[in-house]
């Protein structure tokens, strides 16, 4: 295993990333000089014990958490340089998020959850209404439309929340661990749908997972091991 290598001008680009959370009286590192680059259509699994820092580096990557020292760069920009505002606007173009509870609006249809992230702009148009339709036709889901997410499967809100996060096509997808509370034969399917269809959109996809199995469909893995991310060829 080596550490993740500079391949170049990046459209991620981490550099030097530490995080250091405050525990009584005592700092307590979590990443610890995390480097990493990925271009358009790179695919990452990131795997590492309970507690690692998984979930902090996704965070942080997706700018919902600041670091304590080193930078994060999208698309040739530092996202923590903006306001507040900017930063939520930053994240909604060109970031989409996809977590283990699907976090659906309970109130909202399957198309509506799927054009949530539409509304932070000018709203939904008939053009989004036919993307998000063919989204769902791609995952399955064209005639759950209508359908609140308490009569659909677990399995099944699981991808509406991967249409969610491809709707505003997104140049940079983070997962974390998609499939951790689906079945074997239903978190194969999530997995290869997430795997297709940011391949389709040619965006960079992250995914923090405990499943090795998973972990493995992807082209390049990534273990964290005391704080820093280290990169090893995948086995499938």
């Amino acid at each position: 295993m080596t550490e993740v290598e500079d391949s170049g001008e990046a459209q991620l680009a981490v550099r030097n990333l530490e995080k250091t959370f405050q525990s009584g009286d005592s700092p307590l590192p979590v990443l610890c000089g995390v480097d990493l680059n990925m271009q358009a259509g790179d695919q990452l699994a990131v795997t590492g014990p309970s507690g690692s820092g998984k979930s902090t580096l996704l965070y942080i990557i997706g700018t919902l958490d600041q670091p304590s020292v080193g930078t994060v760069t999208i698309n040739g920009e530092d996202p923590f340089s903006r306001d507040e505002t900017g930063l939520a606007k930053f994240r909604n173009s060109q970031i989409g998020f996809i977590f283990q509870d699907h976090h659906l609006l309970p109130q909202c249809t399957v198309l509506e959850n799927v054009l949530v992230p539409l509304l932070a702009s000018s709203g939904p148009a008939t053009a989004d209404e036919e993307r998000a339709m063919n989204l769902l036709g791609r995952v399955g889901l064209a005639d759950r439309r209508d359908h609140l997410p308490s009569r659909i499967s677990g399995g099944e809100r699981q991808r509406v929340a991967v249409c969610r996060a491809l709707i505003n096509q997104p140049s940079l997808l983070l997962a974390d661990e998609p499939t951790g509370n689906l079945d074997q034969k239903t978190a194969n399917n999530v997995g290869t749908l997430l795997l297709e269809l940011s391949r389709e959109q040619d965006a960079i996809l992250v995914c923090v997972t405990h499943s090795l199995e998973l972990a493995g469909r992807f082209p390049r893995r990534g273990e964290l091991c005391e704080g820093k991310l280290v990169e090893k060829g995948s086995e499938g």
